[in-house]
């Protein structure tokens, strides 16, 4: 979805990478269909090796990319002592080491050519506790950490290199089959897609959705833990949401 956007916002080529070589492949049929122009890169993220030869094609065959978009994520639902250890380390693989090797190996480039933007879709999960959560929520809030602070040097060097943290609720796109979430509704792919791109066009330093979330630093900050509990657990219901998870 962020890859079609993009092109209709006007990118002159999109690189997709992706270990779902069939789904990689349809999305640049789909762009090709608009005018675009895109090419996929096959990569498991779970492979430093792969990672570094899904870069070394970028680099050698593009020289640098404009925008990155760090969007690669997997979930495991369930509580944390229920995870075996492959399920720890390959959900903190994808979701939070994969953007930092992927970003380490094309930031060069970037910085060479005087401009980019680095974009990570971590989530709202990052910022507050989720039962059933609890390694998602790590990488999240080790993707969100990592993020601000890289932007925070990029910005002492006085680069003009931008970094953007993008933070949702549950997007619907059937990572989260299953999750209830009465009082705040689950978000539309299409949406969330074209609020990232705003996000990207203004050199947002956040990009949260839906609005409510940008409340949860400041009310977490001001609120005694237990009051936030309550708030987040029996108002909001967030903490029962995934008692429904399917995956």
């Amino acid at each position: 979805m962020l890859a079609l956007e993009s092109i209709k916002k006007g990118a002159s080529h999109v690189i997709i990478i992706d270990r779902n070589e069939d789904g990689g492949n349809n999305v640049c049929e789909e762009i090709k269909g608009l005018g675009g122009h895109a090419t996929f890169i096959h990569a498991d993220l779970l492979s430093r090796t792969s990672i570094e030869q899904a870069i070394s094609t970028i680099n050698s065959t593009f020289k640098s990319v404009d925008i990155l978009i760090n969007n690669a994520g997997i979930v495991t639902g369930k509580p944390f002592i229920d995870h075996s250890n492959d399920e720890i380390e390959n959900t903190i693989k994808v979701n939070l080491v994969a953007c930092m090797l992927l970003t380490r190996g094309l930031l060069p480039g970037m910085r060479a050519k005087g401009s980019g933007h680095v974009v990570n879709i971590a989530s709202s999960a990052g910022m507050a506790a989720h039962p059933k959560l609890s390694v998602y929520v790590g990488s999240k809030w080790g993707l969100i950490g990592w993020s601000e602070s890289m932007r925070l040097e990029l910005e002492q060097e006085k680069t003009v290199i931008k970094v953007t943290t993008v933070t949702p609720y549950y997007i619907d796109t059937g990572m989260f089959n299953g999750v209830k979430s009465p009082i705040i509704p689950l978000l539309k792919p299409e949406k969330v897609s074209k609020q990232i791109i705003v996000a990207i066009e203004k050199d947002k330093i956040f990009c949260r959705m839906p609005w409510l979330v940008y409340a949860i630093p400041f009310v977490k900050g001001i609120l005694p833990q237990r009051w936030f509990d309550f708030i987040l657990g029996k108002v909001f219901r967030v903490y029962s949401s995934m008692d429904s998870f399917e995956g």
